[in-house]
């Protein structure tokens, strides 16, 4: 038995997951550098006739979407960067330049991180993967299936896409040895391809990461409305299983396997069970919080208590010592940092508009919209072709959502459309990609060498164009019956 966990210590649970770095391009990091400080420099001097502060207020902004761009800092450094300069400058007081760590949205993704490091801790993640896989059958196709399903069903508990790409793509690489395949081979790429992008789209469909949780602050600080967990789930729920199928049938078409039988697929993964032995007593009382915080997030509509609230409570009292979840070293070790970017991107997000700035932002980014926001269809059609061009321009999804969502709830308020509906539909958009370099799930997972870039854009594309379908049954017909319209 160990001290610190109470298992024994041949099956002590691995470390909690840390931050996986992307590999960056010196050469952008360079241009970002330049850039970042040549163009805010323009903006704070150019005689622009806009009130000062107004003025002054965009070219800090400018400083933190160049640098959140390029990516030549981290890009919670670059954050706070510009929440210090919105203090030290004078373009905003110290509580308005950092008012976002006062907002929930920052503490709810603290939770998620908790969450995420004691479901991958206490081996529960992995159970429930095998689990789900255990009845696949032996067939590739099958077995595919089983991992995106698992893939989706992994959201609820690990509300990370690179966590949750860590493990299914560990399991991927262990049934690939069994299967005799590597780089090169079909069988790879679809695993590894779709695993990996399923990883980034799931979590717009259901509030968990950093990015809708972004997106989720934004809409209520900015639009004045209400974000229910459980609206949202029910609201992309028939675009979840409507993508599974065809996420599933789109690689077996464009990745047909070179076996399509695969013998000892089932034996591989019965062994795996085998070895994690007997439920634990640390599985079970992660399964149970979880199920907790599960079962008040879906049930929001009846008590309507911040899903923050739930998420941060559940994450705290697994570090409880009677719990033993997580110990103070587990928590010491969680990367903290997508927390500061997210309140620094919503004290950005406050900073505009109190400086008028966003109302310059507005007329700019959105003005070429006004026209084609005439019904329903076009309305969407146009605003999740936007959010998925913006986001090419805008490698990471947080600070697209974080950079674009006060903006987009000012154009709702301007037009006189419903802000919830406008913002899950550019939330959704972000989880559209063709570039590997759009998302950092998607350069840990073109790390390991088994998809092409190529690859990526072929898949993505479709996809893209397949979610964009949906939508528009989603968003005239079955969303009106939530509500939402």
């Amino acid at each position: 038995m160990t001290a610190e966990t109470g298992l024994p210590a041949e099956r002590k649970a691995p470390a909690p997951l840390q931050h996986a770095e992307a590999p960056k391009n010196p050469t952008l990091r360079l241009v970002g550098a330049i850039l970042a400080v040549v163009i805010p420099a323009i903006l704070w001097f150019a005689p622009l006739g806009m009130d000062p502060k107004a003025q002054q207020a965009l070219a800090l902004t400018a400083f933190m979407i160049i640098s959140w761009m390029t990516e030549w800092i981290d890009h919670a450094l670059a954050g706070f960067l510009g929440c210090y300069l919105f203090w030290a400058l004078g373009v905003a007081r110290f509580e308005l330049a950092f008012s976002g760590f006062a907002n929930d949205t920052p503490w709810f993704l603290m939770g998620a991180i908790f969450i995420g490091a004691m479901a991958t801790k206490s081996g529960l993640a992995r159970r429930i993967a095998y689990l789900v896989m255990s009845r696949a059958g032996k067939t590739y196709a099958g077995i595919l299936l089983s991992l995106i399903v698992t893939d989706f069903l992994l959201t609820f508990i690990v509300p990370s896409g690179l966590a949750r790409v860590i493990i299914m793509l560990a399991v991927a690489l262990g049934l690939l040895e069994v299967f005799g395949m590597g780089r090169g081979s079909n069988i790879g790429r679809g695993m590894f391809l779709i695993l990996t992008y399923t990883a980034t789209i799931f979590d717009k469909m259901i509030i968990a990461g950093a990015a809708s949780i972004t997106a989720r602050g934004g809409i209520e600080r900015f639009g004045g409305v209400e974000v229910l967990w459980s609206r949202w789930m029910m609201a992309y729920l028939p675009c979840d299983l409507i993508t599974i199928f065809v996420a599933w049938r789109l690689t077996l078409w464009l990745y047909p396997p070179e076996k399509q039988t695969l013998v000892g697929g089932a034996e591989f993964i019965r062994a795996e069970l085998a070895k994690m032995g007997p439920w634990t007593a640390m599985e079970k009382r992660c399964l149970a919080l979880l199920l907790l915080a599960l079962g008040l997030w879906v049930t929001d509509f009846l008590h309507h208590l911040s899903p923050a609230l739930i998420g941060m409570g559940v994450g705290l009292v697994a570090t409880l010592p009677r719990i033993g979840l997580l110990t103070a070293g587990d928590a010491r070790r969680a990367d903290y940092f997508p927390v500061f970017f997210v309140a620094a991107a919503l004290s950005m997000g406050n900073v505009l508009v109190s400086t008028k700035a966003l109302d310059v932002l507005t007329n700019v980014m959105f003005a070429w919209m006004s026209p084609f926001v005439t019904n329903v269809y076009s309305s969407t059609l146009v605003l999740y072709w936007t959010a998925f061009i913006y986001h090419i321009f805008l490698a990471s999804e947080v600070s697209m959502l974080g950079t674009s969502i006060p903006v987009l709830m000012q154009f709702a308020k301007t037009h006189g459309l419903d802000p919830l509906t406008l913002g899950m539909i550019w939330t959704f958009a972000a989880g559209g990609k063709i570039f590997v370099y759009q998302n950092a799930v998607m350069i840990i997972g073109y790390s390991y060498g088994y998809f092409s870039g190529r690859d990526m854009f072929k898949l993505g594309l479709l996809l893209t164009v397949v979610e964009s379908l949906i939508l528009l049954f989603l968003v005239p017909i079955y969303w009106p019956l939530l509500g939402l319209g």
